[in-house]
């Protein structure tokens, strides 16, 4: 996909996301997550994070601090606090908004965020969860070269092959894991759910890698 469609999605799908935030109660927004530790208000509150505050600085300090997740927690958390009204409404004026990434994957990389955390968000809510396979698909190409290291645990998908069912593609070399696109997107972070979807002599070498 060209980079300016990519932005499109990106910008569509944070007000999908913005308008899904308006339409649930506290208790719908305290809902655990697919992200582990994160109810779905925090989620959104962290999809809001870096377009408000930047990615760079808290980067640089995350990795001084020796934990960029801690420091990816604490934003999230601490914008969390805000009205879920006014996450929505920011991250709907947002939306547009394209924060830095290094590297000429960026687009993808942002791309796979909202993807995933869109996924996120509305599985455990009992929504469905169906991006056009073009979408997953782009991550993928991102996903399983190495400037996906900081996104994913080193080593994940290394001598695995992935093979998307609903778009005839191909990632990587080894033992396949086969499927629709946005399931081995969602496995490739680790999101077990989408697991069930996916089959292949790959499949158990990814389930422990998950789980270990």
């Amino acid at each position: 996909m060209h980079r300016d469609q990519i932005h499109a999605e990106i910008a569509q799908e944070r007000r999908r996301i913005a308008d899904l935030i308006d339409s649930l109660d506290d208790e719908q927004l305290a809902t655990d997550s697919l992200c582990s530790g994160w109810d779905i208000k925090t989620v959104a509150a962290h999809l809001l994070t870096p377009l408000v505050e930047g990615a760079v600085w808290p980067t640089l300090l995350g990795l001084l601090r020796g934990s960029l997740s801690r420091v990816v927690d604490e934003r999230a958390r601490r914008n969390a606090q805000m009205p879920a009204a006014e996450i929505a409404a920011t991250l709907r004026e947002l939306a547009d908004h394209q924060y830095w990434y290094p590297g000429p994957h960026a687009p993808s990389a942002r791309l796979s965020e909202i993807l995933t955390h869109s996924a996120d968000i509305r599985i455990p809510l009992g929504l469905s969860f169906q991006p056009d396979p073009q979408l997953p698909a782009t991550t993928l190409d991102f996903l399983t070269t190495p400037m996906s290291v900081g996104l994913l645990p080193l080593g994940r998908l290394g001598g695995l092959r992935l093979r998307a069912t609903d778009v005839n593609r191909v990632w990587g070399r080894g033992d396949e894991i086969h499927g629709p696109a946005a399931e081995l997107m969602l496995a490739s972070f680790g999101r077990t759910v989408a697991l069930d979807a996916l089959d292949g002599p790959g499949l158990p070498v990814l389930r422990q890698r998950i789980s270990g």
